[in-house]
């Protein structure tokens, strides 16, 4: 039989082959609007990959959900769940600011810098108003179910699925039809995820091509220093995430890593953690995690548990204020993560987010808004680091609320449902006219 190559090979030499492509695209038209202009064009597979991710994740988050808090059966199991989750979640948002803070303070990414720095009147064009406290806690209620699904606001849709999968669970038999509905649709929206994943490959080479067509490869060794020493932070960062499974899971938690693997780069190549949802979900299947904790757990991790975007917050603005050779003495850092601690909670679903953010931040403490056009251009390399980060702490942050509650298999458990997993998904491979 001929061993096929797994998925995650399949993504990396797609990187590989993007980065070729658009380094090719690059050289061939030094004209930058011409470039950009190819690169729109390459760029549509990874754009209609995302669409399609995006137009899975509403419905795939509501139907998990609501099935998942139906089978924990009642609103006390709900609340605990919740605020073990919610705990860790705040818990590794002030490590991963800290970690950032550290970093810069260490490393000083700014200093000396060696390139024109953009005027201070200069804007970088991002609405900020956005970001406050009454905000964002407005925003988390729903109008309508039908405009959050609409508008993929996760976290709204995660408090209309929690509502709703209570009230399932409390009407017992009364409901078991529409509960037995609901979980029909989530294996179809997974059944669906499934086809969608083939093109992945494709978008990931996509994505790269266009990014590099634009950028160059030059513009990563202008910028060397900072994104080393951002890398270097996210490293830490991801040791001290592993180090905090390690802590729960014993050596089991580099058994997770290496099923998140394809996620790990798919979130990394699109520079979207959304992209890689659904391979999380079936990762943290086979890893033991029951549905009824990850399918909770994940979404309300994709509105609070963003590592890799919170240590960014604070590695860039640090970088930023060195740039502009302004001292910041260590009070007003630790007011800066504290007000960052809060702000940073409205970042789902917002596009450049983390940026967002930041520029709300510098505006605070009257750092020049101009100096994010210095990270501008690399954004999105940073940016995949960032949501590969964010996909690697919300999958540790589910599988570690799963063992507190109780509601991870045993090892031997897992592999056999894992077993049984593949298994199904060979049949449906060999006989999709009768899946």
């Amino acid at each position: 039989m001929k061993r096929k190559l797994p998925a995650a090979a399949w993504i990396l030499i797609a990187m590989v082959l993007g980065i070729l492509v658009g380094y090719m695209i690059f050289t061939s038209f030094p004209d930058k609007k011409a470039a950009a202009q190819i690169a729109g064009y390459v760029s549509i597979v990874s754009d209609v990959f995302l669409r399609l991710i995006k137009m899975l994740i509403g419905p795939l988050v509501f139907s998990t959900l609501v099935v998942g808090i139906a089978h924990m059966g009642d609103a006390k199991s709900v609340g605990r769940v919740f605020g073990k989750s919610l705990g860790w979640f705040l818990t590794a948002s002030l490590i991963s600011l800290i970690i950032g803070l550290v970093m810069a303070n260490l490393l000083k990414p700014g200093e000396n810098l060696g390139l024109p720095l953009p005027d201070i009147g200069a804007s970088a064009n991002l609405a900020t108003a956005k970001f406050t406290l009454k905000d964002f806690v407005s925003h988390m209620v729903p109008k309508s179910f039908a405009e959050a699904m609409a508008n993929n606001e996760i976290l709204q849709i995660v408090v209309f699925s929690m509502f709703f999968g209570v009230a399932l669970a409390s009407l017992g038999d009364r409901a078991k039809t529409l509960v037995a509905a609901i979980d029909e649709l989530s294996h179809a929206m997974l059944k669906i995820t499934g086809y969608v994943m083939k093109l992945a490959p494709l978008a990931v080479m996509a994505a790269m091509a266009a990014t590099v067509a634009v950028n160059g490869l030059g513009i990563l060794l202008k910028f060397a220093v900072f994104m080393g020493d951002f890398y270097l932070g996210l490293f830490v960062l991801w040791g001290v995430l592993v180090f905090a499974g390690f802590s729960f899971l014993g050596p089991r938690v580099f058994k997770l890593l290496v099923l998140i693997k394809e996620a790990f780069l798919l979130s990394f190549a699109t520079a979207s953690s959304e992209a890689a949802y659904p391979k999380i979900l079936q990762a943290l299947d086979r890893f033991g995690v029951k549905r009824k904790i990850s399918s909770f757990v994940m979404p309300m991790g994709y509105s609070f548990n963003l590592d890799g975007s919170m240590m960014y917050c604070t590695f860039a603005v640090l970088f930023i204020a060195q740039a502009y050779n302004i001292h910041m003495p260590i009070s007003t850092q630790i007011t800066m993560l504290l007000i960052l601690m809060l702000t940073s909670k409205g970042m789902a679903g917002v596009p450049r987010a983390s940026l967002v953010v930041i520029a709300a931040t510098l505006n605070h403490f009257d750092i020049p808004e101009a100096g994010l056009l210095l990270i501008l251009g690399v954004d999105t390399f940073l940016d995949m680091g960032r949501s590969a980060t964010n996909a690697v702490g919300n999958s540790i942050a589910t599988a570690v609320v799963a063992k507190w509650e109780g509601e991870l298999l045993s090892e031997s458990d897992a592999a056999v449902n894992a077993r049984t997993l593949d298994a199904e998904a060979s049949a449906t491979l060999a006989h999709p006219a009768h899946a």
